[in-house]
């Protein structure tokens, strides 16, 4: 291990916390600018801000990609991202944002499974118990304060289905992205192109839309800065991580996420989930653990 070796892994890390900010700023910059056009600001300052980092790939590089990594790859990472940002964006409250943000967090386990019937690795008997661990989870998230029952879980989703679809097909389609670029990515790092078509569709979309015009603020202007320099400053660092850190600590590391998004997010706007959430938070962060040790076993 070189001297470099440890501090690259906490620069890895560090994009844990960076991301788990994520959820309470794409929420509080939606109220302050607009679901769509606040995400696509954010976007937009986050492309910029990696492809100062990264630089974009040249053409005759680009051509020497596999076209399931720079297509397939793309488009879901496109509308992985603006599932996500979108669906914390037309959250009916911010509690609700917070619920939904935890859904996301299905997609280790959800990872874990896809790659194991992808042939990626083999399968291990502790996936069972590990994505049904993340699967309660989410059900207590969404219990809210009543009754644990199906139809108040139900009940829940209906009142606001098109940002619990959202949610739920973002968490579905971060592992298909993962698995997809496992196995035609071969090195290659389009993340400044899949940043700017994010950007561009969802300026798009508010060009064509009913939202209002773009509005702002300086406290709108100054969250949006945070939000996409975060969100750029920790595809860096993971970045950095993976290439010269420690893997395993990452992973491990990166699977608390959950735990610091729910902590960061409940503080920054200002709410209190109810004490189902938190179990719920706890079962999902143990159930994407128990996979993960699962996939380590069976490797």
């Amino acid at each position: 291990m070189t001297a470099s070796h440890p501090r690259a892994t906490l620069i890895g890390l560090a994009a844990v916390l960076c991301w788990s900010t994520s959820v309470g700023l794409f929420r509080s910059v939606a109220e302050q600018i607009g679901p769509v056009a606040g995400a696509a600001s954010a976007f937009t300052l986050s492309a910029l801000f990696v492809t100062l980092r990264f630089g974009l790939p040249r053409l005759h590089r680009l051509r020497g990609w596999h076209p399931a990594y720079v297509f397939g790859c793309g488009l879901i990472f496109v509308a992985y991202e603006i599932g996500l940002a979108l669906s914390l964006g037309f959250a009916s409250d911010r509690g609700q944002s917070l619920e939904l943000g935890m859904i996301n967090y299905l997609w280790p386990s959800l990872t874990v499974v896809l790659a194991t019937a992808a042939g990626l690795q083999r399968f291990h008997p502790g996936l069972i118990p590990g994505v049904l661990l993340a699967m309660s989870g989410i059900a207590l998230v969404l219990r809210g304060d009543g009754a644990f029952s199906v139809a108040s879980m139900w009940a829940n989703v209906q009142g606001n289905p098109l940002a619990y679809g959202l949610a739920f097909a973002a968490a579905l389609l971060w592992p298909c992205y993962s698995v997809t670029a496992r196995l035609f990515a071969r090195g290659a790092n389009a993340l400044p192109l899949f940043l700017w078509g994010t950007a561009a569709c969802l300026w798009i979309h508010f060009a064509l839309g009913q939202e209002h015009a773009l509005r702002m603020s300086w406290a709108g202007a100054a969250q949006l800065l945070m939000l996409g320099t975060l969100t750029a400053l920790g595809y860096s660092c993971w970045d950095h991580g993976i290439r010269h850190g420690n893997l395993t600590v990452m992973a491990v590391g990166s699977y608390f996420t959950p735990v610091l998004s729910a902590l960061a997010g409940a503080a920054w706007l200002q709410v209190r989930p109810s004490w189902s959430f938190w179990q719920g938070v706890a079962l999902v962060t143990l159930g994407s653990l128990v996979c993960w040790v699962s996939a380590r076993r069976a490797a």
